[in-house]
């Protein structure tokens, strides 16, 4: 679960480092209750840049996207298993969605392929 104040290792060769997540887009809270939204993999978040490459192509005053590839805390999926990974990691999308990097580092979910972000899902190299 991301969610506001979150840090982000960055899984893509875009220069990026690590990033804050500033805001979860698309997930509301309830009226009157005290809930956070949280992301999970698949998702799309709006990030800050903390730490980059000098070469980095990306502004680091500027507010980025990027999509979860991956979440400490567990997935669960329709045959009743669950997937977990060692950090919370994101890889940085421009507006249509495309993956800014051209290289995917670690493995990524399955979760990806349904949320139609196949770009990511065949850069990668591994999907679990």
């Amino acid at each position: 679960m991301i969610q506001q104040e979150t840090m982000l290792d960055v899984a893509d060769n875009s220069g990026v480092k690590s990033a804050l997540c500033i805001k979860v887009l698309g997930k509301g809270s309830s009226r009157g209750k005290f809930t956070r939204p949280c992301a999970s993999v698949g998702d799309v978040v709006c990030v800050a840049i903390k730490k980059s490459l000098p070469t980095c192509q990306l502004d680091d005053k500027k507010v980025h996207k990027c999509v979860i590839v991956r979440t400490k805390s567990p997935i669960r999926r329709p045959d009743g298993s669950y997937v977990r990974f060692d950090s919370n990691a994101a890889v940085m999308i421009d507006n249509d969605g495309n993956p800014i990097g051209t290289r995917i580092f670690g493995a990524v979910a399955r979760e990806l392929r349904e949320k139609n972000y196949m770009k990511i899902v065949s850069l990668a190299a591994e999907v679990v």
